[in-house]
């Protein structure tokens, strides 16, 4: 198994951005917005797929985080000790977690809900500067690393492969890639899945999921990219379009206090 703690040459300036040790005063201010509760070695905490997972800061005891593409393979993405703090950008968003978060020492956390995670980090400079790099780092060393619950196999002669890794990158979602031209392996994967060359590019979802030259859309529905939006809630303002101008007229939006929505058929930045 790798780790993206371990297993790439980060610097250790770095590796301290993405995994910061809190100190104690820090540890007793998030402490006020959540609870202690125990963890027992085994413990699966978040499940891959959960939505509005918890935010945990270890006292004691230590939790891995893994993540795969199959059921059968895990990759061990890295452990969270004392002093150190769960989460990444799906932590903020609410979209369903990459990984397995599960404990593999005793001990104590401070465990906090999404919505007291939001408010700390809008409450409390310090901490949402520290949690906010740290949770985008961790996300960019995913990416980097290729480390998801996604495979894409595909072909570079093939326009819809560039197509998919291109929207799988700007909405900044890990995936690895299998390359039909270079991989003289992967017969065997497509047989296992009764794919055919002509049904590619294919994104394999969990082991278990097979999209067949899927569509935007359909990336993104089985991803879950819009599964927190009540699409039955009457907003105070719509914005169409998350370019510059869109993303500024939201920022100014909330800061008035309006409830809006901004709807993208790409990315957000334009």
């Amino acid at each position: 198994m790798s780790n993206i703690r371990r297993g790439l040459p980060l610097a250790k300036s770095r590796i301290e951005k993405i995994f910061p040790k809190l100190t104690p005063e820090q540890i007793s201010r998030i402490a006020a917005h959540g609870h202690l509760r125990a963890i027992q070695h085994g413990e699966v905490l978040v499940e891959r797929g959960n939505i509005s997972i918890p935010f945990f800061v270890v006292i004691s005891g230590e939790i891995e985080i893994v993540t795969a593409a199959t059921d059968s393979t895990e990759t061990l993405v890295t452990v969270y000790d004392a002093g150190q703090f769960t989460g990444e950008v799906n932590t903020l968003s609410g979209r369903p977690t990459l990984c397995r978060w599960r404990v593999t020492k005793s001990g104590e956390v401070i465990e906090l809900d999404r919505q007291h995670m939001l408010a700390l980090v809008q409450t409390d400079s310090e901490l949402g500067e520290i949690m906010m790099r740290a949770f985008v780092l961790r996300r960019l060393e995913l990416l980097a690393a290729g480390i998801g619950d996604v495979v894409l196999i595909g072909s570079i002669y093939l326009a819809d492969t560039l197509r998919i890794k291109e929207f799988l990158v700007r909405n900044g979602y890990p995936y690895s890639y299998i390359d039909l031209e270079r991989d003289h392996d992967i017969e065997n994967m497509l047989d296992s899945f009764h794919i055919t060359c002509s049904e590619l590019p294919v994104l394999i979802y969990r082991g278990k999921i097979v999209l067949r030259n899927p569509s935007n859309q359909k990336i993104a529905d089985c991803l879950g990219f819009n599964d927190t939006i009540d699409q039955t809630k009457v907003r105070d303002l719509i914005i169409i379009g998350a370019g510059p101008s869109g993303l500024a007229a939201a920022v100014y939006g909330a800061t008035e206090g309006l409830d809006l929505l901004v709807i993208e058929t790409g990315t957000p930045g334009g």
